[in-house]
């Protein structure tokens, strides 16, 4: 079975593994974030749903160390990760995708996935010179770990290609792929389904419900409430920077506030099968 988290990051503990509260971001004095407070409960998967500019994709900016925040607090856990620089956060478990995939084309898939891992021997100059057999016995558990990887997301007959010669639905496998070889336990994924075809949707599906199921939690940025309704336990709703509401699909349809704002007809005919 494929061990996805790194049980000895600092996300550990028994409330929520990430808090968000009172986060604001301007761009020319206009509020993309404004105030927005949510919790992301811990082994769980979350959606972050809103109309087209509601501040999504800013907030998981600003979550990952992409962007700087300008007032507010972001907790991993029990480490303050606000405006911490965006390596340090990922070495501490919380891993992003982006919107557009961000693969490394001149490299090949497989060696997309050996670059991952947060902290390799290999990087201590002591360590190439006087523990080469610490290299080799961590090289090896390497490969083999990506090995199991790509195969399990369908890419083991690509590992040879360059990254730039994928299709744009197997460069978000290889995305993702190449987040859980970083041993997320928080997977920050904006937009995984975006632009690829229903097959790999319903296989994407059950990867994110896999990682779950191995104690990764998932923060995950969706416009398909189809999806959400299927495979996400909680649901936190942004409209114009701020958090309007949290809570299941099914509490959401019986607030006022977000089938105005953002849900409409979508939400008050449930889920389409």
């Amino acid at each position: 079975m494929m061990t996805y988290q790194d049980t000895t990051t600092p996300a550990g503990g028994d409330g929520p593994i990430l808090r968000c509260e009172g986060i604001t971001k301007a761009f020319g004095g206009v509020n993309a974030v404004n105030g927005a407070t949510f919790d992301v409960p811990r082994n769980k998967i979350t959606a972050l749903i809103g109309p087209n500019g509601a501040g999504k994709t800013t907030v998981v900016n600003l979550l990952s160390g992409a962007m700087k925040i300008d007032s507010g607090k972001v907790q991993l856990g029990t480490t303050d990760i606000t405006n911490m620089e965006r390596y340090k956060i990922a070495r501490l478990g919380l891993m992003r995708t982006f919107q557009l995939s961000r693969e490394l084309g001149g490299l090949t898939v497989l060696e997309n996935l050996l670059v991952a891992p947060k902290v390799q021997a290999g990087e201590s100059l002591f360590n190439i010179f006087f523990r080469p057999r610490l290299l080799k016995r961590e090289e090896r558990q390497n490969l083999e770990r990506a090995v199991e990887i790509l195969r399990t997301y369908g890419l083991f007959d690509l590992r040879d290609n360059l990254a730039r010669e994928l299709s744009g639905g197997q460069k978000k496998l290889l995305e993702i792929s190449r987040g859980v070889m970083a041993s997320p336990s928080l997977f920050l994924l904006d937009e995984p389904m975006a632009g690829v075809n229903p097959a790999l949707i319903d296989k994407i599906g059950g990867y994110i419900l896999d990682m779950k199921a191995q104690g990764v939690t998932v923060l995950m940025i969706e416009h398909n409430l189809n999806v959400v309704e299927r495979i996400c336990d909680n649901v936190v709703v942004l409209a114009e920077g701020r958090t309007l509401a949290t809570g299941t699909m099914s509490e959401l349809r019986e607030n006022k506030e977000v089938v105005t704002a953002y849900l409409g007809e979508i939400i008050n005919a449930g889920p389409s099968h």
